[in-house]
């Protein structure tokens, strides 16, 4: 069964919000057995909705639809339904009692009038009572078969109904068969080097296939198997994720699409480790992200983010001979940082990161010169090197290189040398 899905709204054009609808939408799709075809984003104008419509239908069993069923005139879904399936909008009286009787318990105040655009649907339309807001979804029957579901694009209001109502019935449309696919994540190199070791994967897949997903400091490989079950699938799926695992090696670092955070903070927990960070060039972004993990109290001691020389010294013990020579910008400076957070709080590892962010160079060294170090028990450990481009992807790279420098040696790996550009 194929599905096209269409997002409404020129906010998402404009970038101002994200479209994490259409990701969730296309991730439970998938475990239904229903394949999505393509993704539409369309402003709010009738006319390129409806031509959005025209195209998605003409290839897709159900179009799926988020977004324009609010009160307001630029909330122009339904005008478009109607217009593409050739139906006259007509006022239903349910949803119209739906309606006032959800705005008494909201207000003393009575409901405005223009609410009950809300209550218009195409002729003959099927609709979706809402638990949460005030927008009904639609089902719309095409002439040509397709279905067409229409839901609001607040994302708790487009859950209820995909869940209570949409994916129950593709599911049934759909008959037996899963999609289920198996994320591997990988730092260190990028999409190209990763690319020529899968190259005949690649190539050659059918079922399972494989695809690329590149971000700054990281690469996805995506192995997605289709079949009568989720047993079936996940063993189509096994082999090729060792096979991929074994051609990579140690730069693969999660089998479950886990981020590389979650992957530090799982090994740390693993180990009974504590770690704490000493941060000049990412100004703490390290930590924060370990902080972001649910349960990183468990492992994450503290953070000292020390931009000055002086806090260097004084916070974290960086010797004044070392900030008088080679400066803080170099190996000797994250060693003894890494050595002053273990101290400071106790941890047992000790994590720094120092290093010019840019654009302009700084103390005699180039933007991108980047010194990690990790100091534990049995390793005092660092890597220097540099990163080409705008000062965000430098400040990724170090996040990554630092927290896959806790991952490797966590987990028994090589720890990376120095002087690699990226």
């Amino acid at each position: 069964m194929r599905a096209e899905l269409v997002s409404v709204g020129t906010e998402l054009l404009l970038g101002q919000i994200d479209d994490t609808n259409a990701r969730w939408i296309s991730e439970r799709l998938a475990a239904v057995g229903v394949d999505v075809l393509r993704r539409h984003t369309v402003g709010d104008n009738l006319e390129r909705i409806v031509d959005v419509l025209a195209l998605a239908a003409a290839d897709a069993d159900a179009v799926l639809v988020t977004g324009g069923l609010g009160p307001t005139q630029d909330d122009l879904t339904r005008d478009a339904i109607a217009s593409f399936a050739g139906l006259a909008l007509v006022r239903d009286p349910e949803l119209e009692e739906m309606l006032r009787e959800k705005f008494r318990g909201f207000s003393a105040r009575p409901m405005p009038e223009s609410n009950l655009r809300q209550a218009d649907v195409p002729a003959g339309a099927r609709t979706i009572l809402p638990d949460r807001g005030t927008a009904p979804g639609l089902i719309v029957d095409l002439a040509s078969g397709t279905r067409v579901y229409a839901m609001p694009g607040v994302p708790d209001e487009m859950v209820e109904m995909m869940t209570g109502t949409i994916l129950p019935e593709l599911s049934a449309r759909a008959g037996d068969g899963v999609i289920a696919s198996r994320v591997l994540r990988i730092t260190g190199i990028g999409e190209s080097a990763v690319a020529e070791v899968l190259t005949d994967l690649f190539d050659g897949s059918v079922n399972p296939t494989v695809a690329y997903l590149a971000s700054m400091g990281e690469v996805k490989v995506r192995l997605t198997a289709k079949a009568a079950s989720a047993t079936a699938a996940d063993d189509l799926l096994r082999p090729v994720v060792e096979e991929v695992r074994g051609r990579l090696g140690d730069v693969v670092f999660t089998l479950d699409d886990a981020s590389l955070e979650e992957t530090v903070l799982e090994l740390l927990r693993r180990e009974g480790a504590t770690i704490a960070c000493a941060e000049s060039l990412t100004g703490g972004s390290v930590a924060a992200r370990i902080a972001s993990v649910a349960g990183a109290s468990a492992a994450f001691t503290g953070c000292v983010v020390a931009y000055a020389a002086e806090a260097k010294r004084d916070v974290l013990g960086v010797s004044q001979e070392t900030i008088d020579g080679p400066g803080v910008v170099s190996e000797a400076c994250a060693r003894e940082m890494a050595s002053g957070a273990r101290r400071v709080f106790g941890a047992d590892i000790g994590l720094a990161t120092t290093g010019v962010a840019g654009p302009e160079p700084h103390g005699g060294h180039e933007p991108g010169t980047v010194w990690l170090a990790i100091d534990a028990a049995t390793v005092s450990h660092t890597r220097g090197f540099r990163v080409t481009g705008e000062r965000a992807r430098v400040i990724r790279w170090s996040q990554q290189a630092a927290l896959d420098l806790v991952r490797r040696y966590l987990d028994g790996r090589p720890l990376p040398v120095s002087d690699r550009t990226v």
